[in-house]
């Protein structure tokens, strides 16, 4: 029997114990040997098997970077705020009598208070700023709430029968087996470590890492050269305020006899006019000095044009259109036109909105019990979001209504050629023309409403 099966031939709390022990005996030992001699197990090495699948620790240093960077930390912080103001709802799969039908049932309690005074929008939002900064959210269901877990502290658990030896996650049957979580870090030591089976925790990584199968990747990671030009570009420009608010000079031709003469003019002029406090004083030399300004000002170094252009690469690489996140080359020109800035809008919309929350509720519903058709037992829902509490999203609900129109107009249509009302709706709503059953009667016999219908071959009596 091959590892999988061993650790699934039992129920729940047998799998649980299961892993526990393979991990316990096979991936964490406390020393490795090498040439006859032992060495303690530390945090850089690698787990033996190589099955554990360990998250990059990223969290700080991307989170340090976002801070020295408004431009990337605003960027991150509207994505967060939009996803925070979605809700949760079911929504009947396109194949189900009533298809795309949005309801609610007493499972979504969890995530509208998912820990004690939590609520939804503080998940959404949790779950995007580790998503953004490390390329994952984690979250972890106990009995009666949720738990956001710290990615970089996590790692997730892969076997393998054809190659046990390998990296498993890469294997052909490479199978995840669960989660482990230890309170300040793999391996560190300080906290128990926790292993919790894949219906115990939801993983979402909105963009998933190539190089590596079933992880995900930072936005962060593409645009660190930018965020550090932008970084490099403010240092820049606050030396410019350390220095006097004065441009930098070349004094040329310093009496001085020796070295030490020559240090002790440079340090007096340093004195007098260097720094803050000594801004625009009057700058005397003696006969045969003469200073040479290089540069002017602030305008003639031309931070807006080097800085505004590294801060639409940022909004770039965060999917976040330079208009709505309120940067300088955002607010130029016909940025700010109600067609380009609703155009905008829509393209945050289309391309980065709907898809993000879309791909967030599949990863969600991993952790909950999804509803079922009381006639057929069959799970017939999927969690969905809604946007009726979206600014953002406004414009769209104006097409939603223009498109709820045209839908209804659908359905008249084809209840006055014949198909029942039920299976128009249903045909209409779910975009499933099979769906639709007609009546047996054409739109001539059906007027005027409730006359008899002729029989065939006879009249009415």
């Amino acid at each position: 029997m091959g590892l999988l099966e061993r650790i699934a031939a039992g129920g729940k709390t047998e799998k649980r114990f299961g892993i526990d022990q393979w991990i316990s005996e096979y991936l964490i030992p406390s020393q490795f040997n090498f040439n006859g001699n032992s060495y303690p197990l530390g945090l850089n090495q690698t787990m033996t098997g190589q099955r554990i699948q360990r998250i990059a620790a990223t969290l700080p240093g991307y989170a340090a970077a976002l801070r020295s960077c408004p431009p990337a930390f605003a960027a991150q912080m509207v994505r967060a705020l939009v996803l925070s103001q979605a809700r949760f709802t079911w929504r009947n799969l396109p194949s189900s009598p009533t298809p795309r039908r949005l309801f609610g049932t007493k499972e979504l309690g969890i995530l509208e208070r998912p820990w004690p005074r939590g609520t939804t929008g503080e998940l959404l939002a949790t779950m995007e700023w580790h998503a953004g900064l490390t390329g994952q959210a984690i979250v972890a269901r106990r009995p009666d709430r949720l738990r956001v877990l710290r990615p970089d502290w996590c790692g997730f658990l892969w076997g393998s029968n054809q190659d046990p030896d390998e990296i498993a996650a890469t294997a052909l049957d490479g199978e995840l087996l669960g989660l482990i979580y230890q309170n300040g870090g793999i391996g560190n030591g300080r906290g128990q470590m926790n292993t919790l089976l894949p219906d115990e925790f939801a993983h979402w990584s909105p963009i998933p890492d190539p190089e590596c199968p079933g992880m995900g990747q930072s936005w962060i990671t593409a645009a660190l050269a930018d965020i550090q030009g932008d970084r490099a570009a403010t240092e820049h420009k606050l030396k410019f305020f350390t220095n006097g608010a004065t441009p930098n000079m070349v004094v040329k031709g310093i009496t001085a006899a020796t070295k030490e003469q020559f240090n002790e003019i440079v340090e007096m002029m340093e004195a007098n006019h260097a720094g803050l406090v000594n801004a625009y004083k009057t700058l005397y030399l003696a006969a045969g000095a003469d200073a040479t300004v290089v540069g002017s000002d602030l305008k003639q170094l031309d931070f807006k044009a080097t800085q505004g252009a590294g801060e639409t690469r940022i909004a770039m690489l965060g999917r976040v259109p330079a208009p709505l996140l309120g940067i300088s080359e955002g607010l130029a020109g016909s940025s700010l036109n109600a067609g380009n800035f609703g155009m905008a809008r829509r393209i945050f919309a289309d391309s980065w909105i709907y898809p993000s929350l879309q791909d967030l509720c599949g990863s969600v519903e991993s952790i909950l019990t999804r509803p079922r058709n009381p006639r057929t037992g069959e799970e017939d829902a999927e969690l969905w979001f809604d946007t009726a509490d979206m600014p953002i999203l406004r414009e769209d609900a104006k097409d939603a209504a223009e498109i709820t129109q045209t839908q209804a107009a659908t359905i008249s249509n084809l209840v006055k050629e014949g198909f029942t009302p039920e299976s128009s709706i249903a045909a209409v709503i779910g975009q499933n023309m099979t769906l639709l059953k007609h009546s047996g009667l054409v739109s001539v016999q059906l007027q005027p409403p409730g006359s008899q219908p002729t029989p065939p071959g006879g009249s009415n009596p």
